[in-house]
């Protein structure tokens, strides 16, 4: 056994002198002695390849994946003799002053080295590395925690009573208590220890509580009546260098040695984390032939194939042709959702008679992106503080669903089914100003009265969309839908739904959120130019102009996704066009008709069967941007937009 070990540390030696791990390590050495300082311990970390260790011997690198305390102690015992040699550092003394951290560049893509948060039993007694996936959803502020500590007998004639000889190191999973306490005794004289607290090594901690990234697809079909599921999250120590190198919402790929973390008579199985990655989701490179087909087909209008896409969505739950308008929005939604800081999310606030099919269409839609949660009204929907309940004595901010949505899409489902105080929470949290309810008696024309709605919900909601359903009579298709699906839930009643099935929908999604557009100077001079017209029609005396400064941001937002949807990097004026339609439609319903005085269902104002209805609804938006010119050259002084520039 001795031989064994003794060749690993030589095997170990070569390791580091080959890697360039000497050299940094040499280097490390160089800060401690430059300091003059005398520590307890004396820590290096060591990057471990664990492929081009084992081609070297198989044995030290079945030692590092597998019995890492063990190879951690090999490594000590060549940096010691390294340090001793070289003389590198004068005030060390003993070999256990060097405390050695590990980190593996990565594991076997094997099963056997990945930890399965989900699965059951969590396999905390083997102290070796495995690898996980999961994202955050909790975090504490940052503690300290002791990293080493010099140790004394307290009876003077003992030779332990001065030297390095009793040194206590923090080992995975361990908590303060196994480290530093008052009741350690010499094996010499059995007299007690007491600790040399000038030698005490402090580092940092911090403690993140995270959940299997498979916990999202239970959250997406999720119901009012949450008894039925709990979800369990696990705890992960981040220390010194990796503090703060996480944040909620993220999804991260972690490397590190699990144990089991006694607090009292509570027992908590955690992971002690020597590496973390961040995962970022890739969306497919392509899309279906049948949407490609389609775009084929479709290519000499910039409308048709969104158009199309409106028609033929969410087929599953309500029948082609039917709510258009608001199914064309959801999908400028969902393709404005990316991982990005500064995202030009679309917010949608939908008024409707029917919530039941509103429901199913927006459950429907969730699962279309990785990040699709749906809020359960009895939770919080922004991140909450609260006392960290691992003992630190610290605060821990909790996540919530608008966090678990990052880069996805949050659904805060009906209002009506909020109770009083999680609605009064959800709206100062959305807006600080205090707004009040107005009950009018009097309504412009168009105007919707949304006096139940609160007002600061109103404001910060990009677009609001009101979806009435036609009288549902026995004939309607969306009568015979819901009925024809109630009996018989995996039926495909349409052969629209076999050509563009969900998946096929998901993949599309994928790709053209990740695209990137452009503004061109033309759609950009008609937006402002909207914009600035807009905003001299839209007025009062009292509170002046009614549009909101945030009005030209959802301009921008609605065209650039309308020119992702249609699988292009350049937004042009239809697309500008179409997004001043939807969001004139929504100012109408909140404040009325202005002087542009579209048509209520402005970009689908009739419904679409066949090649003639999409030719007659090209035309009318032509008549529309004609219109829209004229509106701008009149209320919008200095936009210079030549209306028959075509």
């Amino acid at each position: 056994m001795h031989h064994e070990i003794q060749k690993m540390r030589e095997i170990s030696l070569v390791y580091l002198d080959r890697s360039g791990g000497l050299q940094k390590f040499v280097h490390d050495c160089k800060k401690y002695n430059d300091s003059k300082q005398s520590y307890a311990v004396y820590r290096f970390i060591i990057s471990i390849n664990p492929s081009d260790i084992t081609e070297l011997d198989a044995a030290l690198g079945n030692c590092i994946l597998h019995n890492p305390i063990q190879a951690a102690q090999i490594f000590q015992s060549v940096c010691f003799i390294a340090i001793k040699t070289l003389s590198l550092i004068e005030q060390l003394q003993t070999e256990a002053q060097v405390s050695i951290l590990l980190k593996p560049t990565h594991l076997p893509p094997l099963p056997s080295y990945v930890l399965s948060l989900s699965a059951f039993p969590f396999n905390y007694t083997s102290q070796r590395f495995y690898m996980s996936e999961g994202i955050a959803t909790a975090m504490g502020t940052v503690t300290k925690y002791t990293q080493g500590a010099r140790f004394l007998c307290t009876e003077e004639t003992c030779p332990f009573s001065e030297g390095f000889s009793y040194i206590r190191v923090h080992l995975p999973g361990a908590t303060e208590s196994a480290t530093v306490r008052n009741d350690f005794v010499c094996s010499l004289c059995s007299s007690p220890l007491q600790e040399d607290m000038k030698y005490r090594v402090l580092g940092d901690k911090q403690i993140v509580e995270m959940i299997d990234a498979k916990v999202l697809n239970a959250l997406k079909g999720y119901s009012n009546d949450k008894s039925h599921f709990m979800i369990q999250t696990f705890t992960v120590f981040l220390r010194d260098e990796l503090v703060n190198k996480m944040k909620i919402g993220n999804h991260y790929k972690i490397i590190g040695i699990p144990a089991c973390v006694q607090n009292g008579l509570q027992a908590t199985a955690c992971i002690e984390v020597n590496s973390v990655q961040l995962c970022k989701p890739n969306g497919p490179s392509f899309v279906g032939d049948n949407f490609k087909y389609l775009l084929s087909l479709t290519s000499t209008s910039c409308w048709k194939f969104t158009a199309i896409l409106a028609n033929i969505f969410a087929s599953q739950v309500v029948p082609p042709g039917t709510c258009n308008t608001l199914k064309l929005t959801i999908l400028l939604s969902l393709v404005q959702t990316c991982e990005k800081e500064n995202a030009d999310y679309l917010d949608l606030l939908i008024v409707t008679s029917d919530t039941l099919v509103i429901d199913r269409l927006l459950n429907y839609s969730l699962c279309l992106l990785p990040r699709g949660i749906r809020h359960p009204p009895s939770s919080d929907i922004f991140p909450s503080v609260s006392k960290d309940k691992h003992g630190t004595g610290s605060a821990s901010i909790q996540a919530c669903s608008a966090v678990l949505a990052k880069g996805g899409v949050c659904y805060i489902g009906d209002l009506s089914s909020y109770k009083k105080d999680k609605l009064e929470l959800l709206q100062s949290d959305v807006d600080s100003s205090s707004k009040k309810h107005i009950q009018k008696e009097n309504f412009l024309i168009g105007q919707m009265d949304v006096s139940l709605i609160p007002p600061n919900l109103l404001d910060v909601f990009g677009l609001l969309i009101y979806n009435e359903f036609p009288s549902c009579r026995p004939s309607s298709p969306l009568v015979h839908h819901i009925l024809k699906k109630a009996i018989n839930p995996e039926a495909m009643l349409y052969k629209v739904s076999q050509q563009f099935q969900m998946q096929d929908f998901e993949e599309f999604i994928l790709f053209a959120r990740n695209l990137h557009v452009e503004l061109s100077s033309e759609a950009e001079n008609l937006i402002q130019g909207y914009y600035l017209a807009s905003r001299r029609v839209r007025r009062d005396s009292l509170h002046g102009s009614t549009l909101s400064a945030s009005a030209l941001k959802i301009l921008i937002s609605l065209s650039k996704a309308h020119t992702k949807l249609s699988l292009r990097n350049k937004v042009l004026e239809e697309d500008a066009l179409i997004a001043i339609l939807l969001l004139e439609s929504s100012l109408t319903l909140k404040h009325g008709k202005s002087a542009l005085c579209i048509a209520p269902n402005p970009v689908f104002p009739f419904d679409l069967s066949d090649e003639n209805s999409l030719q007659q609804r090209d035309s009318y938006l032509m008549q529309c941007h004609q219109q829209l010119l004229k509106f701008i050259a009149a209320y919008g002084p200095g936009i210079h937009i030549n209306p028959n520039e075509e």
